[in-house]
């Protein structure tokens, strides 16, 4: 059991030490100033060579990674859009269904219509059999009274006829 113990000591103190002198050899190596003007011309050269790339994939008519994000994105939009118009067309067909189930058909509606009309005719008719379906004469003195004219008015022509 102590060559174990001896063992993951060993082991865990050469960790230490090596990650303690990665550490350091990184810190070196990012303090050094022709080491970190290699980094930047390099990532430099990188931006030119994926202009350069975008500039000869434009001119041969060929979509550069940019445009194949920006399709994909647009298609996810419409994508997007058209699963919405698809929900929407079926709720209104669903609602159409409803409602077809429980109106009635156009004809049956009329021929019920024309039924009652029928019906209501007939009632009218027996109606005016029963009364006296002749127009009442009206009083000689209703025919003659004139309403619009004031009332001294028609006085003094009351006195004139009775004169």
């Amino acid at each position: 059991m102590d060559d174990e113990t001896g063992n993951a000591n060993l082991r865990d103190r050469l960790t230490r030490s090596g990650e303690d002198a990665l550490g350091k050899l990184a810190q070196d190596l990012l303090e050094n100033p022709l080491v970190t003007g290699a980094i930047a011309r390099a990532f430099d050269a990188r931006e030119k060579a994926s202009a350069a790339q975008e500039t000869a994939m434009s001119a041969l008519n060929l979509p550069s990674a940019a445009d194949l994000e920006r399709l994909t994105r647009r298609l996810r939009s419409v994508s997007q859009r058209l699963e919405g118009i698809e929900d929407g067309v079926d709720r209104l067909d669903r609602r159409l269904e409803e409602v077809s189930r429980t109106a009635a058909p156009p004809d049956d509606r009329l021929a019920a219509i024309e039924g009652q009309l029928s019906k209501l005719s007939a009632d009218v008719a027996a109606l005016a059999s029963h009364m006296d379906a002749a127009p009442v004469a009206q009083p000689r003195e209703q025919e003659r009274l004139e309403v619009d004219r004031p009332a001294s008015a028609r006085r003094r022509a009351g006195a004139k006829k009775s004169s």
